[in-house]
C-alpha cells in the first residue's frame, strides 16, 4: 500500500470535471489507504449551510470562488488525506501552487459524451443549470481547465469500470512510491 510520506507529499488530490467520478473514486481510495477523505464541495457546504446551487443562486459565483479558494487552501495543507476538488477550483492559481507543493494528484479524465450521459439528470451543478446545452457548456469547461489538469502527477480515464480505475491508480501509487524510495 502507498504511503504519502514516501512519496513525499502530504495528501492525494483528485481533480477532473464536473460528473468525472472525484467523489466515488476518492471515497474508496480512502477505504483501501485507510485515509480521510475530503470533498470540498461538500465542505463549502457544511461551512455555508448551503447548498452549492443556493449558493451560486443567491451570492453569485464569484463569492462561492472566494469561499472554495479558503476552503480549499485550508484542506491542502492537510496531511494524510484524500481530498476531492470542485471541478473549477483548479483555475485559481493559489490553488494550483498548493496542489503543486503538498499533494500528489490524480486527473479523472472522462470523454465528454460520457460526462453529458452522466449528468443529464442533475439538478445540482449550477454551472449546468444556466444552459440548455450542457455538451456546449462541458466543452468550454473542458477547453479553459485542460492546460491544468493535464499537469496532474497522474492522468487516468475514468469512462468504465470503476474498479479497474481504482486498480490503476492503486498500482500506479504503489509504483510510485518504490520509485521514490530507490532515488534516496
Amino acid at each position: 500500500m502507498f504511503n504519502l510520506i514516501e512519496i513525499k507529499k502530504k495528501n492525494l488530490c483528485i481533480m477532473g470535471l464536473m460528473g468525472s467520478g472525484k467523489s466515488i473514486i476518492g471515497k474508496d481510495l480512502s477505504k483501501y489507504s485507510n485515509l480521510k477523505f475530503y470533498d470540498t464541495d461538500k465542505e463549502i457546504e457544511l461551512k455555508t449551510k448551503k447548498s452549492i446551487n443556493e449558493i451560486f443562486e443567491k451570492s453569485g459565483e464569484l463569492y462561492f470562488r472566494k469561499i472554495e479558494e479558503e476552503i480549499c487552501l485550508k484542506l491542502l495543507t492537510k496531511n494524510d488525506c484524500i481530498i476531492s476538488l470542485g471541478g473549477g477550483s483548479i483555475i485559481n492559481n493559489k490553488i494550483r501552487k498548493a496542489v503543486n507543493q503538498n499533494s500528489y494528484s490524480i486527473y479523472l479524465q472522462v470523454k465528454l459524451n460520457n460526462l453529458v450521459n452522466r449528468l443529464k439528470l442533475s439538478k445540482k451543478r449550477p454551472l449546468l443549470n444556466k444552459t440548455n446545452n450542457n455538451k456546449k457548456m462541458l466543452e468550454n469547461l473542458y477547453n479553459e481547465r485542460r492546460k491544468f489538469y493535464e499537469k496532474a502527477d497522474f492522468i487516468v480515464n475514468n469512462d468504465n469500470d470503476k474498479n479497474q480505475v481504482l486498480e490503476e491508480i492503486k498500482f500506479k501509487l504503489n509504483s510510485y512510491a518504490k520509485k521514490t524510495l530507490h532515488k534516496e
